[in-house]
């Protein structure tokens, strides 16, 4: 696998890639995203189904250090599993999140990978404010657990479905305010998720008003990650379905501006679009990306 020509900045719209599988190894991520010119990874560290979390050997980690050093200096975030629910008030499965998801802040700074994506977890039927307080709490208890002291967890932005919590930003900033280890915190925004939620960046002005709000209430400085996904279903409809750029109820102009921000130019951003494994969908979804972000050749 050759390495990367191009630092990631060079390219229109800075650091962009897309999740990859890790079927074969963790190290084989690194051969997926290089096949479709990516310079930006997201990717689980284990099987993101099941509570079991193999160990992590010498062997794998050097062959990720490696991998990863071919591909190139690119950045690279981790998405823990989706069965951990910090904010949950079953005591059994509270005291399993907890456990796994220290053990996956001690394997990604094993993997000295910088951020840890996560969503806020669900208050099931507790109430947003019993929930973010259990959620902030039990957070600090996995960092303080896991005896790392590295890489930052990213609150990813929520499409609010159900129970779920971190749909406004004011719930990820109060995560943050009642943290114990504020500094260890960002955000990582999801484009599909943030537009189900409410949040509009359709049109210059809306678009501005979003990113407006997010700075009053969070902080722009705290936006260290994107999820770019257009989505099936439309603004406020408080529901997770992902669809191809351009091709969604967000459409192409809502990622023009956000490609072409200078303000999120060194920010990385992945896909998280439907595709199958010849990874052709994520060819075509960077080719539109990168096109409106400036480079007229990228646009079909």
């Amino acid at each position: 696998m050759a390495a990367h020509s191009g630092s990631a900045l060079e390219q229109p719209g800075g650091p962009l890639g897309a999740h990859m599988s890790i079927a074969g190894g963790l190290h084989m991520a690194f051969a997926h995203i290089a096949a479709v010119g990516g310079t930006a990874l997201q990717l689980f560290t284990r099987n993101q189904r099941q509570w079991r979390i193999p160990e992590l050997s010498a062997l794998d980690a050097a062959l990720f250090a490696e991998a990863w050093a071919q591909w190139g200096d690119h950045p690279v975030a981790a998405h823990d599993s989706y069965l951990i629910n910090l904010a949950s008030p079953d005591p059994d499965l509270h005291e399993r999140s907890l456990a796994a998801f220290a053990e996956e802040l001690r394997r990604v700074e094993t993997l000295k990978i910088p951020y840890l994506v996560t969503h806020p977890g669900s208050h099931l039927g507790q109430g947003v404010e019993a929930g973010t307080s259990r959620y902030a709490e039990a957070l600090d208890r996995a960092i303080e657990r896991s005896g790392t002291s590295r890489a930052m967890v990213l609150l990813e932005t929520t499409a609010g479905q159900g129970t779920n919590l971190g749909a406004r930003f004011e719930e990820l900033a109060r995560i943050m305010e009642l943290s114990r280890h504020p500094d260890r915190l960002g955000v990582c925004y999801d484009t599909c998720h943030t537009f189900a939620a409410g949040y509009d960046i359709r049109t210059p002005e809306a678009y501005a008003e979003t990113f407006e709000d997010f700075d009053r209430v969070i902080g722009l400085d705290r936006l260290r990650f994107f999820h770019l996904n257009d989505t099936l279903t439309g603004l406020g409809a408080r529901k997770d379905r992902h669809e191809h750029i351009g091709q969604g109820a967000i459409g192409l102009e809502g990622f023009r501006l956000l490609m072409r921000d200078a303000r999120f130019a060194a920010v990385p951003k992945v896909l998280e679009t439907p595709k199958d494994t010849d990874l052709a969908d994520d060819v075509r979804n960077l080719a539109i990306l990168r096109g409106l972000a400036g480079d007229a050749g990228g646009l079909p």
